[in-house]
């Protein structure tokens, strides 16, 4: 990350006075609190303790197996013993892209996606493709994208498994759609090449950093190996809280209502960027915890930030998920994940008034209104 970025956006999250519609955070609402502390109790209680010791690499096997259940429900031909449990959804993704990325080759990508994938490619001298070329590899976010909240296309799909390339898929917002119609998966249809990439942070917690990651048949032994070199395992006492949790919940129930949560508040920050500022441009997220918004503002979107912070608000610059840096005029990642009604409002009315004063050269004030 820029490390100017990451300055203000650590002061901005230290700040009791700043609205925070960045960082892309699950709302604490909907934390299980009391049903992990349960389980917590359980798994430290059982005879062998197991929790507290160490595991396999590949993972817990019963969480494997639901990861497993759970995929099969979507139409892969997947069993327990083709998952290994990750630390995150990112362990996963680097895992993957170490095997994919190398000088030169070109990553077809969204023209907005994840920053930290886009970091990782570029560490490993990868290149995003141009029109000119086909690229030698996909990484891709099916179902929900981040930072734009929209879908796949029918389109994109079957050029991406028509090209034939390996493909990374990450699922990590996939089971946040709205509609609540989560897509069938690319290792449904291409197994062989297929790097599928899973977690619970977005839907559960992602304090547990419980994630998982499929490769291809004929990598699964090379992508142990190398997470057995990261962590030697993901956290046992994690997995182990998760794999209690699970047997007691009602996981579907409790994504129907994620979704209902999430998108009544992506419609309340809709409805105000509609409102106040008119002039923005912006797709309506399908799913997901944000929205990307091309803004009528031109400038330095670093700079942008650092005047709207100092009015009290907060945001994800554009150029995080841009592979080709930042455009003349701002964009933004909003995140209305975990921003009650209220501060989202304020959170668009100090937004409206950065916009203003940053275009008018008017110094912004120090100290936001409450």
């Amino acid at each position: 990350m820029d490390a100017r970025i990451d300055r203000l956006q650590r002061a901005a999250a230290e700040s009791e006075r700043v609205v925070e519609l960045g960082g892309g955070l699950p709302a604490a609402d909907l934390f299980p609190r009391s049903e992990l502390a349960s389980s917590f109790l359980a798994v430290l209680y059982e005879p062998a303790c197991a929790a507290l010791q160490y595991g396999w690499p590949e993972g817990d096997p019963d969480v494997r197996a639901w990861i497993a259940a759970r995929l099969r429900a979507r139409g892969a031909p997947v069993a327990a013993g083709d998952v290994i449990v990750t630390s995150g959804a990112q362990q996963a993704v680097s895992i993957a892209v170490d095997r994919l990325a190398a000088p030169g080759r070109s990553v077809g990508l969204d023209r907005e996606t994840y920053p930290a994938a886009l970091d990782l490619i570029r560490a490993k001298g990868g290149r995003a493709a141009t029109g000119k070329d086909p690229p030698d590899w996909f990484y891709v976010m099916p179902g929900v994208t981040n930072p734009t909240g929209a879908g796949m296309t029918a389109e994109r799909r079957a050029a991406i498994l028509a090209s034939g390339v390996p493909v990374i898929a990450d699922e990590a917002y996939a089971e946040l759609r709205f509609d609540g119609a989560v897509p069938r998966p690319f290792l449904a249809d291409a197994r062989d090449r297929t790097w599928h990439v899973g977690t619970l942070s977005k839907t559960l917690s992602p304090g547990l950093r419980v994630g998982w990651l499929l490769p291809p048949p004929g990598e699964l032994a090379a992508a142990l190996e190398a997470k057995r070199a990261r962590d030697l395992e993901a956290g046992n006492l994690s997995q182990a809280v998760v794999r209690s949790f699970l047997a007691r919940d009602d996981f579907d129930a409790r994504l129907a209502a994620a979704r209902t949560f999430y998108r009544a508040r992506a419609e309340t920050l809709v409805d105000l960027l509609r409102r106040h500022l008119p002039g923005w441009h912006f797709r309506e997220p399908e799913g997901g915890f944000s929205v990307f918004v091309e803004t009528d503002v031109r400038g330095d979107d670093v700079a942008f930030l650092e005047h709207a912070t100092r009015q009290g608000v907060n945001f994800d610059p554009g150029r995080m998920f841009r592979p080709g840096g930042a455009p003349a005029f701002v964009s933004m990642r909003l995140c209305f994940s975990r921003a009650s009604s209220t501060e989202l409002a304020e959170g668009v009315r100090r937004l409206e008034r950065a916009a203003r004063t940053f275009r008018t050269g008017v110094p912004a004030e120090t100290r936001a209104t409450p």
